[in-house]
């Protein structure tokens, strides 16, 4: 297992994967108790040292079966958590969202839950389209003077909104804002357009989740099994999709590997071609699971097999990124000619 900086602007140390632990819980679907423990430990065990969790998974009790399991060994691991959402029925107003009540809130019964006194980093879940920036600012700035979290970040916001919130920290404390976290896969990778080039520039530090597309990428849906996009209704098949599963699929065939080796293998490369630390959040319901994932960090592709594996999943960047591209590429955009123009100076 590698390790590197969370981005640039804090020298907090992650491993390369991060277990994620949206499967710790009870439920007929979770890991189990015992389940989540041999996860857990087997992932210590490869040299993991990054659990990413969140107030709502298995409503609150991955936290807590996490807390359990982080006895005797709270100091030799990073703990990121997230809060703004609930899982119950009824919500009261005011308790949930991306406030300073909410995170002030959320954050003493995580502490409770995980059974330490510090989270590493705590990031709201989502934005509520509600809450101002300088107001989630603020009260992550307060809890890191309490030393109730080191680390503040943002997840699943949009990037013109982190990159105002980078802005606003750059001057007054970088690692407030150490990083964020998006969906981004082989089969999702909207985050290009936008959200990863932002994250580089201000030296975010990124975490990767669905690196397989909620099971996309493993190829089961085609094989009639369920998973995480049938639960929530979603469809598994569109035709950029499917092209991207088609890829994985022939590449699998022609290498002996498995399209999970596949999929996490080209996510690796991706980060290792960063500027900033791009981790993916890996989340197995099984140790048979987590062993696959673990097994892609020693397959090495060609570089033909990558080439058709960003060709087969590459979005579509739309304006301006496209019409740049095209000016830049053809040499014939009037606009290019300022670029070459000698300086003229301001008087």
């Amino acid at each position: 297992m590698r390790y590197q900086p969370f981005g640039r602007r804090t020298g907090l140390r992650m491993s390369e994967y991060v277990l994620g632990t949206a499967n710790f819980g009870t439920a007929p679907t979770a890991a189990g108790v015992e389940g989540s423990r041999a996860i857990f430990d087997r992932f210590v065990d490869a040299g993991g040292t990054t659990i990413d969790t969140s107030n709502i998974y298995q409503g609150g009790e991955a936290e807590s079966i996490l807390g359990k399991l982080l006895d005797g060994r709270r100091d030799d691991l990073v703990v990121i958590t997230k809060y703004s959402g609930s899982r119950s029925a009824t919500v009261p107003p005011g308790t949930t969202g991306n406030s300073r009540r909410s995170m002030v809130r959320s954050v003493e019964e995580s502490l409770r839950r995980l059974r330490t006194d510090r989270i590493d980093v705590l990031m709201p879940h989502f934005p509520d389209g509600l809450t101002p920036m300088p107001e989630i600012l603020a009260g992550l700035d307060d809890l890191i003077r309490t030393g109730k979290i080191l680390h503040g970040g943002l997840s699943n916001f949009p990037a013109w909104r982190a990159a105002g919130a980078a802005v606003r920290t750059e001057a007054h404390d970088p690692s407030l804002l150490a990083g964020i976290q998006t969906e981004y896969s082989l089969a999702e990778r909207s985050a290009e357009r936008e959200t990863l080039p932002m994250a580089e520039a201000h030296g975010l530090g990124v975490l990767l989740y669905s690196p397989l597309a909620g099971g996309l990428l493993t190829g089961k849906y085609r094989r009639g099994e369920g998973g995480r996009l049938t639960a929530r209704g979603a469809s598994a098949k569109d035709g950029r999709r499917e092209a991207v599963l088609d890829a994985v699929l022939a590449v699998a065939s022609e290498t002996g590997l498995s399209p999970i080796q596949i999929a996490l293998s080209w996510l690796r490369r991706r980060s290792a071609q960063a500027t900033t630390s791009l981790l993916p959040v890996v989340g197995p319901r099984t140790v048979e699971h987590l062993e696959s994932y673990l097994s892609a960090m020693t397959t090495e592709l060609s570089t033909e097999h990558h080439r058709l594996l960003d060709a087969a999943g590459a979005p579509a960047l739309g304006t301006p990124h496209e019409d740049v591209s095209a000016a830049w590429a053809s040499g014939t955009d009037g606009d290019r000619s300022l670029v070459d123009a000698p300086l003229i100076p301001v008087t």
